[in-house]
């Protein structure tokens, strides 16, 4: 046998001190949350139903423990399952697991700029800057909840003008919210009848019924395949460039009646931030059209949708909705409107508002988050950069907090002697540092409450109201007309009901 060349063993050496250095470097870092073997290239998609993603996630769980590893095409991601990983990342390792996971529908709608993709100090500056605008401009205080109080109103006026017609309350909702936002960040409403405005709600519904479908979610993981096909996401894409378009000449009329003097909305506040700050790269023209446009998609996309199934929700309990009524009745009265100061005093009527967030389970995974970092959580290391899915469907249906969480039932934020208990697991949005306008908007639905009284034109069966683990939205299949009636009248027997119901137009609108 004859020995080996010199080159031949150098090279040898060479190899073999980089297989121990990687070997080292590995047990110094420690491993990585486990999970399924990937198959080249699509990951773990076929281990992955679609359909039910949170059954499939609840699974994985069982095997591999409440932190795991999956692959979405080439894409790693490490998943967290269930209150206590979900806390122990986000909030008390917060700071680690701060950054933007971006997936790439996200960037093609958001360039990543803006409050929702931006990273690092970019994000810091701009929720910072978002959350004190807010505050000073009246979140929570006089200024934002006139607005509010006022939209209200006009929403009340508008359902009263159907003449106890049956009538979508759908959209009534969504223009409702829409407004309250506009009003926020733009300074003014709209009237309901105008034509751009309705435009604009059009494409946000749509975006609202695209954004789950199949072709929808695959794109975040073959986008250079999907690029090239037509589907939904060509659709969503355009409409988010649209609603971006009509964003950029709101900010330049506002550019052009800018007074410092006399701030008129959130727009203004931005202009002044970025004359005041010409060399700080954070604020521009582009991030603040951006970051209006993540108010404006973030305010009245949870909203809306939150006020519609809650309404649903309402309409299949009634019993729930009278003690919610009389509780409103005792403690506002009929002469105010009811504001954020009554909340207090209204245990039972903020122990529904939050079910009825957890229960419809709006989203089911937090916005993708990232580690800015490498970072050990519990036994597992995860390098810098890599993507984290935090769910929060677990956290909301956690029977240990939540007794039977499959049912309705406010008792769940209620304490033995009424009065409203709160719950850590509560997130139905997010976990963590996050900023919605949803916080500050369910006073639509208390003043409808107060002023009105509503029937459904139709007996809502059991299946009317399907609330699916998994779906990034809630579904309901089926149409409803609503009827409101006077609240100073009595409530309506079950023979009103069906006169209602034999008085109705035979076609219907489907609520969503």
């Amino acid at each position: 046998m004859e020995f080996l060349g010199l080159p031949t063993i150098l090279l040898l050496v060479c190899i073999s001190c980089l297989l121990i250095a990687a070997w080292k470097s590995t047990s110094q870092r420690g491993k990585e949350p486990p999970g399924p073997t990937p198959i080249p290239i699509i990951g773990n998609v076929f281990q992955l139903n679609p359909w039910d993603l949170m059954g499939s996630f609840k699974e994985l769980s069982k095997k591999y423990g409440p932190i795991f590893t999956i692959h979405l095409g080439p894409k790693k991601i490490v998943v967290l399952y269930g209150y206590d990983i979900v806390k122990e990342a986000l909030i008390d390792n917060g700071e680690a697991f701060s950054g933007r996971g971006i997936l790439p529908l996200i960037e093609k709608l958001f360039k990543g700029t803006g409050i929702v993709t931006s990273n690092g100090e970019t994000w810091r500056q701009l929720r910072r800057f978002a959350l004190t605008t807010l505050r000073d401009f009246g979140m929570g205080k006089k200024g934002i909840e006139e607005r509010i109080q006022e939209e209200a109103h006009f929403l009340v006026e508008r359902i009263r003008k159907t003449h106890e017609e049956p009538f979508n309350p759908g959209k009534f909702l969504i223009h409702a919210v829409a407004n309250i936002i506009c009003s926020i960040v733009f300074g003014d409403r709209f009237d309901y009848e105008d034509k751009k405005f309705l435009d604009l709600i059009e494409m946000l519904e749509e975006n609202n019924k695209y954004q789950n479908r199949i072709q929808t979610m695959l794109y975040n993981f073959f986008p250079t395949i999907l690029d090239s096909l037509p589907g939904p996401h060509k659709t969503l894409i355009k409409n988010t460039e649209t609603v971006d378009d009509f964003i950029k000449e709101i900010v330049i009329a506002h550019q052009e009646s800018f007074d410092a003097s006399c701030p008129r909305d959130f727009i203004d506040a931005f202009i002044n931030k970025m004359e005041q700050e010409k060399e700080n790269s954070y604020f521009t023209v582009e991030s603040l059209t951006r970051t209006t446009l993540d108010l404006f998609l973030a305010g009245t996309g949870t909203t809306s949708t939150t006020l519609r199934y809650g309404l649903l929700i309402l309409l299949k309990h009634p019993e729930i909705e009278e003690k919610m009524h009389k509780e409103i009745d005792r403690v506002v009265g009929r002469d105010r409107s009811p504001c954020m100061a009554d909340r207090s005093q209204l245990p039972y009527t903020d122990a529904v508002i939050h079910e009825i967030q957890r229960f419809i389970d709006f989203l089911p995974v937090n916005l993708p988050r990232a580690v800015i970092k490498d970072t050990k959580l519990r036994d597992y290391f995860i390098p810098k950069d890599t993507m984290i899915f935090p769910l929060l469907s677990p956290i909301l249906q956690d029977c240990k907090e939540f007794p039977n969480p499959e049912k309705f039932d406010p008792g769940h934020f209620l304490n033995a002697n009424g009065t409203f208990r709160k719950s850590n697991y509560f997130m139905p949005f997010s976990a963590g540092k996050e900023l919605f306008l949803h916080q500050i908007l369910d006073y639509p639905l208390l003043e409808a409450l107060q002023r009105l009284q509503w029937l459904c034109h139709h007996d809502l069966n059991s299946d009317d109201l399907l609330v699916t683990s998994g779906q990034l939205y809630p579904m309901y299949y089926g149409s409803i007309y609503l009827i409101f009636l006077p609240s100073t009248r009595a409530p309506p027997t079950h023979s009103t009901r069906k006169d209602a119901q034999s008085g109705t137009r035979s076609h219907a609108t489907p609520l969503s």
